[in-house]
C-alpha cells in the first residue's frame, strides 16, 4: 500500500493538465486545481501534518530555494534538491501547480498564474475536508507556529493560540515557541491547552535535576489502534536562540534517551509510534537510522517540502522520514494500514495548500479577522514600493535579506552588515507594496535589537566560519540551525564540502582584501546576549524604506562558491 513516485504523480496529473488549459493565466479558476486533493482513504490509522507556519493566518506567497547544498553523504539526495532536479527526483512537470509549490522555478510568473498558497482558513478546510474522508484522524503540529508575523509578536502568541485550538490541533511541539520565554510557554500549556492540546517533547528536562519539563508523548487511540506520538523540540534552542528566555531548561537530540522513550510507549501498547520532530530533516535522516522502533518520523525544522518519505533502515525495520514545508503551503498526510499489531503498509501524501483551490473555511476567517483587526492601521502603514521580487528562503542572501542589509549599512553608517540566515519570511512580486506587515514578517521576534560594533577582520572571518560549518559540516548532529549568515558590503567565496575553518576565502571590501587586524564597522540585528540594546530592526529598515519610496532592483551579494559543479542543491 505504500505511495511510490507514479502514484504521487498521478495524484497531480489533473491539476498538471488543467495548467495548461487556456485561460489560466490570471486567476486561475478551481478547475485548474482539479483532483490535487482527491486522496483516497487507506488504512485504519491517519495522521495531518502541518509545521513551521510562523504565524500566517493569511494566504501568502513563498519563494522555495533555488539554493540548499547538500555536502557528503546529503549530496544530490533529499531534501537537497531544487528546480529541475527536483522536478526530476519526483516525476513532477515543469509549468504546473505541483512545480510551483515545490520549487522557486518561474516564481514570479507561476505566482501570478496560480495565485497566493496557505492561509490558515484554507488549510481549516482542507483539515476538514480530510478528517471527513479520515474518520478518528489526528492533527498534529510540528512547531515554530506562534512566531513570525507581527500579530503573533503584538499578541505573544495568543493569535495563532486561538487558530490551532479552533484548526483541532491536538499534539504538537516547539522551537521558536520558547522565545516567547518559559513562563509564557507554560501559561499557554497549562490555560490554553488544558484538555484540548497535548505539548510533548521528550528531549527537553530542568538544568538541576534532569526533570521533564513536557511531556515526553501521549497515546492517542484512532479507530481502535494505540497510537504514539513522542515530541522532540529544536535539539539546539539554546545556542540558536537567547538561552536567557529559557535560563532553567536544557535540550538535546538525546538518541539514547529517545529509544528508551520507544521502548516504554511500546510496553504501554502503542501498535504506531511516530516521533513529532523539529530537528530538520538531516538530523531526522541520521537519528532513524539510529534508533528502531518509530514507524515515521514527521519532520520540521528545515522547511523540506519533500512528496514522498525517504524509507530509512534501522535495527528494527525501516523508519518513514517526512518534512512537510513551511508557511501553512502544505499539509502531510500519512494513512497506515496496521494489521495484527503492526504496520502492513502506509500511504503519504504532501498536499500544497493553495488559496485559490480550498474556499475559506467561514468560522476561521471570522477567527482571523477578528484577531487581526486592531492592529490594521499599523499593518497596513505602506512604506514602498519594489521593482525587484523580494523573498528570503536558501541558504545564502536572498533579496530582502539584501534589503535589510542595505537598509542597515546606510541607517548604521557601516561598512558591513550582518543578518542572521532565518528560514521564515513571506515573499513579494515586483510592482508589490512593502507594508509594515510584510516588513515585519521578515523581522518580528522577541530580540529585534540593532547593533553596530567594532570589529577586526579576524573576527568577521571567524564568525563566518563559525556559521558555515554548522550549515555545512558533514555530520547532520552538528548543525544546529539555520542558513548562512547573510553579508552585505563585503563579498567573499566559500568552499562548502571544505574542512572545519578553511571554508571562507577571498574576503573583500570596495575590491580590496579585508585585513585580519583591522577594525571595521559592523552592523547587526537579533543578538542572542542577555540585556541587548538598540532600536528594533524594524524600525532600522522601516526609516530606510520611507525614504526610498520606491526599492529598484539590487544586486543581491551572493558569495563565489567553490566546488559545488556537481551539486544538484543549486539551480544553474
Amino acid at each position: 500500500m505504500s505511495l511510490h513516485r507514479r502514484e504521487f504523480l498521478r495524484v497531480l496529473a489533473a491539476a498538471a493538465v488543467a495548467s495548461t488549459l487556456p485561460g489560466c493565466a490570471s486567476r486561475p479558476s478551481r478547475g485548474v486545481f482539479s483532483g490535487l486533493y482527491e486522496v483516497p482513504k487507506t488504512g485504519n490509522v491517519h495522521l495531518l501534518h502541518f509545521t513551521d507556519c510562523h504565524a500566517q493566518l493569511l494566504p501568502i506567497r513563498f519563494r522555495e530555494p533555488s539554493v540548499n547544498l547538500g555536502i557528503g553523504s546529503a549530496l544530490n539526495r533529499p531534501p537537497h534538491l531544487v528546480g529541475k532536479a527536483f522536478l526530476k527526483q519526483y516525476g513532477l512537470q515543469a509549468d504546473t501547480p505541483a512545480a510551483h509549490a515545490f520549487t522557486a522555478l518561474n516564481f514570479t510568473e507561476a505566482a501570478r498564474q496560480y495565485g497566493r498558497v496557505g492561509g490558515f482558513a484554507h488549510l481549516a478546510t482542507l483539515v476538514k475536508q480530510m478528517r471527513a474522508s479520515r474518520p478518528g484522524a489526528l492533527l498534529v503540529d510540528g512547531g515554530d507556529t506562534w512566531q513570525g508575523s507581527a500579530t503573533a509578536l503584538w499578541t505573544r502568541g495568543q493569535d495563532m493560540v486561538d487558530a490551532c485550538k479552533l484548526l483541532g490541533v491536538d499534539v504538537m511541539t516547539g522551537h521558536w515557541e520558547f522565545t516567547l520565554g518559559a513562563e509564557r510557554v507554560q501559561e499557554i500549556i497549562a490555560k490554553d491547552f488544558a484538555g484540548k492540546v497535548d505539548f510533548v517533547a521528550h528531549n527537553v528536562e530542568t538544568r538541576d535535576f534532569g526533570d521533564a519539563v513536557f511531556k515526553p508523548y501521549v497515546i492517542r487511540e484512532t479507530n481502535g489502534v494505540p497510537v504514539a506520538i513522542i515530541g522532540q523540540a529544536f535539539p539546539y534552542t539554546p545556542i540558536a536562540n537567547p538561552a536567557h528566555f529559557i535560563p532553567d531548561w536544557s535540550f538535546g537530540i538525546q538518541e539514547e534517551h529517545l529509544q528508551a522513550v520507544i521502548d516504554q510507549a511500546r510496553d504501554e501498547g502503542a501498535q504506531v509510534v511516530v516521533l513529532l520532530s523539529h530537528n530538520g530533516m538531516d538530523v531526522d535522516l541520521k537519528l532513524a537510522s539510529r534508533v528502531r522502533g518509530l514507524d515515521a518520523i514527521l519532520g520540521g525544522h528545515t522547511h523540506d517540502g519533500v512528496p514522498t518519505p525517504v524509507a530509512v533502515a534501522n535495527a528494527g525495520g525501516q523508519t518513514l522520514v517526512t518534512n512537510a514545508g513551511s508557511n501553512g503551503k502544505f499539509l502531510g498526510v500519512l494513512d497506515f494500514d496496521v494489521q495484527d499489531g503492526k504496520v502492513a503498509g502506509h500511504q503519504y501524501r504532501l498536499l500544497p495548500v493553495f488559496a485559490d483551490a480550498l474556499p475559506a473555511d467561514a468560522d476561521m476567517q471570522s477567527l482571523i479577522e477578528r484577531v487581526r483587526q486592531p492592529y490594521l492601521a499599523k499593518l497596513d502603514e505602506p512604506l514602498a514600493v519594489t521593482d525587484d521580487l523580494l523573498y528570503r528562503r536558501g541558504n545564502f542572501n536572498g533579496s530582502f535579506d539584501q534589503l535589510i542589509l542595505d537598509a542597515l549599512l546606510a541607517v548604521k553608517d557601516a561598512e558591513i552588515a550582518f543578518s542572521p540566515g532565518f528560514r521564515w519570511g513571506t515573499s513579494l512580486l515586483p510592482g508589490d507594496t512593502i507594508r509594515m506587515e510584510q516588513l515585519m514578517d521578515q523581522t518580528a521576534i522577541t530580540y529585534p535589537h540593532s547593533t553596530l560594533t567594532e570589529m577586526k577582520g579576524s573576527m568577521v572571518k571567524t564568525i563566518l566560519e563559525d556559521v558555515a560549518d554548522n550549515l555545512f559540516n558533514a555530520d547532520p548532529y552538528y548543525q544546529q540551525g539555520g542558513d548562512m549568515v547573510r553579508v552585505g558590503g563585503m563579498d567573499y567565496a566559500i568552499e562548502p564540502a571544505a574542512a572545519s575553518g578553511q571554508r571562507i576565502r577571498e574576503m573583500t571590501l570596495n575590491g580590496k582584501a579585508i585585513e585580519p587586524d583591522k577594525s571595521y564597522k559592523v552592523a547587526g540585528w537579533a543578538p542572542v546576549a542577555a540585556n541587548a540594546q538598540g532600536e528594533p530592526i524594524w524600525d532600522v529598515v522601516a526609516t530606510w524604506l520611507r525614504d526610498q519610496k520606491r526599492v529598484s532592483p539590487r544586486r543581491v551579494q551572493q558569495p563565489r562558491l567553490i566546488g559545488i559543479s556537481d551539486n544538484d542543491g543549486i539551480e544553474a
